[in-house]
């Protein structure tokens, strides 16, 4: 089995052609630039030491290197052994609010852009373990369902913004019931959630929600964003570039304030804690600290490939290509006047 470390470099391999037509044109405007100079027939005399068929060579040479150095920074791999290997961890969904009063900026850069950044830092640190992200506003849906690609979770987080929910509000209920619905229960891996919110205009029975996720032995762990004393919400235009603050149908400077009281019920409730974000502090980090501690449980087997490492079969041609070109002159060789005249290129 055969891959590329860096697939991506492989694109510069379309560079070749073009230089094969930078040669071949630059024969072509030579060889007419010396017939308006001179007979065809005394360009023999004009250069008697050059020799076409050595700088076809030089240049078959450079050119047959450029591709093994492109191909070498690639990085082929070979598979050498696979291996099944299993998988445990725990199943951990994050519930991201990300309502309008989420772009309020008295948490750096604004509270949505810093619990996007702490749940990325949290994908860093997990080993085994799989995440799920549920974003909501005034309904919830499922981003991402549980996964241990983090990779993948990764680029699926760098899309969510303000605008990944149509409706308006911050639907808590809704986003705790949902993350409880989407757990696997055939797995026996212990379950958590994570709320990150500013706990604003919530909406539906919250503590029906917490209880359904407290009689399956769900934790509920709840991050708080934002001040207690308020602060309006910037509003932008296309560009990013802020145009104002969000008014009500009054006219009037809508606040936004964070609600800590139903975030420390919920995470009361579920035996969880509750966290209140600060520009300084990682909320997320703390909560890994808590979630390492939890056991463990095997939710299945992956096959691994090990893959070594085989660029140095294409680096080392390259190298000695370069090396012959570098000693062979462009002028004639006694030895190749024949072969020359053959192919009646000189």
């Amino acid at each position: 089995m055969i891959r590329f470390a860096h697939p991506e470099y492989l694109y510069v391999l379309y560079v070749l052609p073009v230089l094969a037509l930078l040669y071949w044109y630059t024969l072509r405007k030579r060889k007419i630039s010396l017939s308006k100079f001179a007979d065809e027939k005394l360009h023999s005399v004009l250069l008697p030491a050059y020799s076409k068929m050595k700088n076809l060579i030089k240049f078959a040479l450079i050119f047959l290197a450029i591709g093994f150095l492109i191909i070498a920074a690639a990085d082929p791999q070979v598979g050498t052994r696979i291996e099944n290997v299993k998988e445990s961890g725990i199943d951990v969904y994050i519930m991201l609010d990300v309502s309008l009063s989420m772009q309020a900026q008295d948490i750096k850069p604004s509270r949505l852009e810093k619990a996007k950044m702490e749940i990325a830092n949290l994908m860093q640190k997990l080993h085994g373990d799989r995440i799920g992200l549920i974003i909501f506003a005034g309904e919830a849906y499922v981003q991402f369902p549980l996964t241990s690609d983090y990779s993948a979770a990764k680029l699926f987080l760098d899309a969510v913004d303000v605008n990944s929910v149509p409706q308006p509000g911050t639907a808590i209920a809704s986003a705790i019931n949902l993350a409880t619905k989407s757990f696997d229960y055939s797995s026996k891996t212990e379950k958590v959630e994570i709320l990150i919110t500013d706990g604003e205009d919530h909406q539906g029975d919250i503590s029906a929600a917490t209880k359904k996720a407290s009689d399956k032995g769900i934790m509920i762990y709840t991050i708080g964003l934002g001040s207690p004393e308020g602060v309006p919400i910037p509003m932008f235009n296309q560009q990013g570039q802020q145009v104002g603050f969000k008014t009500d149908e009054n006219g009037n400077t809508v606040i936004t304030k964070l609600d800590e009281t139903i975030l420390k019920m919920i995470a009361s409730d579920t035996n969880g804690k509750y966290f209140r974000a600060a520009n300084g502090q990682d909320e997320l980090d703390l909560i890994y600290k808590d979630l390492s501690k939890l056991r463990k449980t095997q939710f299945g087997e992956k096959r691994v490939t090990d893959y070594e490492d085989r660029f140095y079969y294409f680096l080392a041609p390259a190298i000695i290509l370069l090396l012959l070109e570098f000693f062979i002159s462009e002028n004639k060789s006694p030895w190749m006047s024949k072969m020359n005249q053959r192919f009646g290129i000189e």
